[in-house]
């Protein structure tokens, strides 16, 4: 079966849309680090694989709505699920928000910003020319990264510098290639194994940006339906909760 799928933002998943065995599980791209983690954890306690298709979840939103054989989906936005079920493509009663996602600046580690004594206002210093951020129109670490600018009080100031990728994971991508001095992206890419020995972060207070509250789904044409759900129930599980903190998410039921 042919996926529409751009490359850049997914991972077409060939093998698994022609098998019965594993689950098939679309995510939001700041579980990139954290999911396969996941995965690895479920699957030495099953024998079925589960398999993983990342990118934006707007897109990968729409792909489910094109019929996308995926069994699970996960969202950085618990609104995208709760539209999933309102148009019958989802099962309400599978509805878990998994996690509370946490909005970090970034800078390299050859950056000379004091971040730890700046905060949000080192974007505002002249060595900044460019700052990577997800496209707020259809990324909820976009809409969280403006809504704290404004919060701060620098959003006017310095959004002619901002450069939009597709997801947060693209966001970050800028600030590798140099095309951005400084990023506001997920937490939970910070603390990848791709960026956690490359640069420094301040973690933006949480009532600087509304609450971005991650949920995940089983899908109404899911044919595993059994072993999905049995993969959402694993979340709950202690193993699977210390993994999601070890990368700076934090648990709904907590206080922050």
């Amino acid at each position: 079966m042919k996926v529409p799928c751009k490359l850049a933002v997914c991972l077409v998943l060939f093998a698994a849309y022609a098998t019965a065995q594993g689950v098939t599980v679309a995510a939001a791209a700041d579980m990139s680090a954290a999911l396969p983690q996941l995965v690895a954890a479920y699957t030495k306690k099953t024998s079925p694989e589960a398999k993983l298709s990342f990118g934006s979840f707007r897109n990968l939103t729409n792909q489910i709505r094109n019929g996308a054989p995926f069994d699970v989906f996960f969202s950085a936005d618990e609104e995208y699920p709760q539209q999933l079920i309102a148009e019958g493509l989802a099962s309400k009663d599978t509805l878990y928000r998994y996690a509370v996602g946490r909005l970090v600046l970034w800078v390299p580690g050859d950056s000379p910003l004091q971040l730890s004594k700046l905060g949000m206002t080192a974007l505002l210093d002249p060595s900044v020319k460019k700052i990577s951020i997800a496209n707020p129109a259809h990324a909820p670490y976009g809409r969280a990264a403006e809504a704290a600018m404004r919060h701060f009080g620098i959003y006017d100031r310095v959004s002619s510098r901002l450069v939009l990728g597709e997801n947060v994971s693209q966001a970050a991508q800028f600030v590798e290639s140099g095309n951005a001095q400084t990023e506001l992206i997920a937490l939970s890419h910070a603390l990848a194994p791709a960026l956690k020995d490359k640069g420094r972060y301040w973690t933006v207070p949480l009532d600087a940006y509304p609450t971005l509250n991650q949920a995940a789904v089983v899908l109404s044409r899911s044919k595993q339906q059994d072993a999905a759900r049995r993969f959402l129930e694993f979340l709950r599980s202690p193993e699977a909760t210390s993994l999601l903190t070890s990368y700076g998410f934090s648990l709904p039921a907590e206080k922050h």
